[in-house]
């Protein structure tokens, strides 16, 4: 008995699973209560279409569709959800029903995703595929009422039979929009529409919205730009029925001769005939805005595009210019070309593999053909070429405008050459005294001085520099600073020179010109960078000096190969000689002067290796019972700076001095002051690694790798001792440069032991202006100030 129950149960509930999951076997209707899941399908009655879901390849979304049966390629003709993909992590769940309440809708499980309809039926409401391709909801009662039907809802593809266009009554449309890509069924940028024009209509595509192309009026036959179609095509178009009414205007077509008739509307905004794969729409491939006898609507174009230039898709790269990329998953092939068309530095677009996102390429102006086929096609812009008689034209007005230009200027310039003829002997005795007595500049235009007028300086003439430098080429451009460019020439008479032109836009000014140029000038020593004259014309300003070609200390020190070249002894070398430099700039010049920014790119190095102290446009001269000065206008760089230079504006010799231990310890270590170093977890720059170091006693493993064995260990550790004394907190703790070089040169002379050095806490910082005053004087306000990180030493060969 219980046996006889147990059986009748199990038969029960299978007929009920039966009756809710659809079997795989075709059918083309589902009732209420049943379930059409990601492994079922609906097969129309004749056999002509499929339903059923589909996912994207590479992603784990799905969607529902209707493809043609006997298509190989699965091309789907509808979509009910392009832009509300399924997330298929339980295939099983997600299924196709039909509600209590008669609606057509996507669940996962009990819950609902989505609803494909939105008429409210009966219990006795059904969907059936039809061979048609159209996908009904009807109430299966004794009318058959259609509820809800695909037809009324096209995405990208029109079948024979469906209608393109409105009606006004019922505010029903039917329309066409392209897929984002071929392999993304979202919403992509473009719409094709029916639309009403006088007493007829037009078909009409919008690109985001915006008028793209338009197909002119039906004229009994066609539309007047698909009139030049392809013979294959016309036995198509002939197939077409246009009906306007009062109340609606649409359009359909039957299928003569193809069991896959369809129009698509494809991601890049052309008419495709699926059938034949031949474009309906005339215009090749974009709408630039240009010309409208193809339909294309005309538009204001880009100040950098003319007619004519178009993108041409091409199996290439480029040899320069900068890639970009957007990888935002709305932006279609035809919004990159939009943007790039509209980017007057754009040379070239493409999309990501899937059809989606933007990559553009800028400031590519050469490109090479890849024939392997191996690079991304991308679509590079071709310009248009322009008509040779037009170029004459042009030619000839351009010619007639130079010629004019020419003779005017040589009236001008003829004129200007007496008057300056006359002037030039004032400006060539006025010149010097003004520029060492006042802030200002007087034109010296052309001016030559052979250096025996009363001072050590030669003026040389702007012409002289001009043919020197090429025009200032970019050819003999070595390199750029805080000042401005620096350019390499040889003069007639053999002599290598660097120019130094100051910049218009220079963090320097006429200020830190004067200073540098009346500085050099009046100091002469083998370890300090040699000014050989100026230049001043108009608004030109320039430094001329002897030419280092191994150029500064930090092209070498901080180069993993070049740093090699330097052994201890020229190591040792640079540093005797930085110091000698500085001793003579403290105690021996015939001024006493601070250079205040004394650091690796600021030692030069000649042929020989030897060290040269360059750019004083920072240097301040003290009088001779000055010992130290006080600024807010703090400039220099940070990391070489005294702690009471950078934070509260005093500067002394001290000041010098504490920017040479940092530099010691640079051309021991071969690593900048400004590298990190994590000891037991503490942070430190090189000053605070070395101290550390020096604490545990092993002070050797501040060495660079790069110098070997071949060095002097006792002179070595010496150095790294006097470097730490140069950098102690306070100044007065510190040894002058005299002592220092006594400190180096006599191993036997007893060493004190350093205190902590500088590690920039506890202080103020100072703010940057234009006033400085003595300790003699009194100081403004102090504020924390920004740095200037200034050189000559570009000037070196590049």
């Amino acid at each position: 008995m219980k046996t006889s129950l147990s059986l009748t149960l199990f038969a029960i509930f299978g007929s009920l699973c039966l009756n809710y999951i659809l079997p795989v076997d075709a059918i083309s209707t589902i009732r209420p209560g049943d379930r059409l899941n990601s492994t079922s399908q609906l097969v129309s009655g004749g056999g002509n279409f499929t339903l059923g879901f589909f996912t994207i390849k590479e992603t784990n979304f799905s969607y529902l569709g209707i493809w043609y049966t006997a298509d190989d390629q699965s091309r789907k003709v509808w979509v009910a959800n392009p832009d509300a993909p399924v997330n298929m992590n339980d295939p099983v769940a997600i299924s196709l029903t039909i509600d209590n309440e008669g609606i057509l809708k996507i669940v996962s499980g009990d819950n609902t995703v989505m609803n494909v309809s939105d008429e409210v039926g009966t219990g006795n409401t059904t969907a059936v595929l039809q061979d048609s391709g159209n996908f009904v909801l009807m109430d299966a009662g004794a009318d058959n009422r259609i509820l809800w039907q695909s037809f009324d809802h096209p995405t990208n593809r029109l079948l024979p039979g469906m209608k393109l266009g409105v009606n006004f009554t019922t505010g029903q449309s039917w329309t066409l929009t392209s897929w984002l890509s071929d392999e993304v069924p979202a919403s992509g940028a473009f719409r094709l529409s029916l639309e009403r024009i006088q007493d007829s209509g037009q078909l009409v595509i919008r690109l985001r919205g915006k008028d793209y192309w338009t197909s002119g009026p039906w004229n009994d036959q066609t539309f007047q730009f698909l009139q030049t179609l392809t013979a294959s095509y016309n036995m198509f178009h002939n197939n077409l029925t246009f009906t306007s009414t009062i109340d609606s205007i649409y359009f359909t077509f039957q299928s003569i001769g193809s069991s896959l008739s369809m129009l698509e509307l494809t991601p890049d905004g052309e008419i495709l005939d699926d059938a034949t794969s031949l474009f309906v729409s005339p215009y090749e491939k974009f709408c630039y805005g240009y010309e409208s006898d193809n339909g294309c609507v005309t538009s204001a174009l880009p100040s950098c595009r003319g007619n004519k230039d178009k993108f041409e898709l091409k199996s290439a790269y480029f040899v320069d210019g900068d890639s970009n990329y957007d990888n935002n998953s709305s932006l279609s092939l035809s919004d990159c070309m939009k943007r790039c068309w509209n980017d007057c530095n754009c040379d070239a677009f493409a999309s990501n593999s899937n059809g989606t996102g933007c990559i553009t390429w800028t400031g590519g102006k050469q490109y090479q053909i890849d024939e392997s086929g191996q690079t991304v096609q991308k679509y590079v812009l071709v310009k248009a070429k322009k008509s040779k008689g037009r170029a004459w034209i042009w030619v000839i007005v351009a010619l007639s405008v130079v010629l004019v230009l020419v003779l005017l200027g040589l009236l001008r310039h003829l004129n200007r050459r007496k008057h300056k003829q006359e002037e030039e002997k004032r400006l060539r005795d006025e010149y010097i005294h003004q520029l060492t007595e006042t802030d200002s500049f007087k034109d010296v235009n052309e001016m030559e001085n052979t250096g025996r007028e009363g001072h050590n300086l030669k003026i040389f003439s702007f012409s002289s520099i001009m043919a020197a430098t090429n025009d200032f080429s970019s050819e003999n451009k070595l390199g750029k600073g805080g000042f401005g460019p620096v350019y390499k020439r040889k003069l007639l008479d053999g002599r290598e020179i660097a120019v130094k032109r100051l910049s218009r836009t220079s963090g320097q000014g006429l200020v830190e010109f004067k200073n540098e140029l009346i500085l050099i000038s009046k100091l002469q020593h083998t370890n300090l960078v040699r000014v050989l004259g100026c230049c001043i014309h108009e608004e030109e300003k320039m430094l001329i000096y002897e030419y280092m070609p191994n150029k500064s200390l930090d092209f070498f020190l901080f180069d993993k190969e070049k740093k090699e070249l330097l052994d201890w002894r020229k190591r040792f070398n640079i540093i005797e000689g930085v110091a000698q430099g500085l001793l003579y700039l403290h105690k021996y010049s015939r001024m006493r002067v601070i250079h205040r920014d004394l650091k690796a790119s600021n030692v030069l190095l000649d042929e020989n290796m030897n060290p040269k102290i360059a750019d004083f446009g920072m240097a301040r001269i003290f009088k001779q019972n000055e010992t130290e000065a006080i600024t807010n206008r703090v400039v220099g760089t940070y990391g070489y700076m005294s702690p009471e230079y950078a934070m509260e504006g005093t500067f002394s010799i001290k000041s010098d001095v504490f920017s040479f231990g940092v530099l010691i310890l640079e051309i021991i270590s071969g690593r900048r002051n400004s590298s990190f170093y994590n000891l037991d977890d503490r942070p430190l720059n090189l000053v605070g690694y070395a101290w550390e170091l020096w604490k545990e006693g092993v002070a050797l493993e501040l060495k660079d790798p790069a110098l070997g064995d071949g060095y002097n260990i006792t002179l070595l550790l010496r150095s790294i001792h006097v470097g730490l004394l140069c950098v102690q907190e306070s100044a007065t703790d510190r040894p002058t440069m005299s002592e220092v070089i006594s400190m180096l040169n006599n191993e036997t002379l007893p060493l004190p032991a350093p205190k902590q050095p500088a590690f920039f806490t506890g202080r103020q910082a100072l703010e940057l202006t234009s006033s400085e005053t003595t300790s003699t004087g009194k100081s403004g306000n102090n504020q924390y100030g920004s740095v200037n990180n200034l050189t000559i030493s570009d000037m070196g060969a590049r």
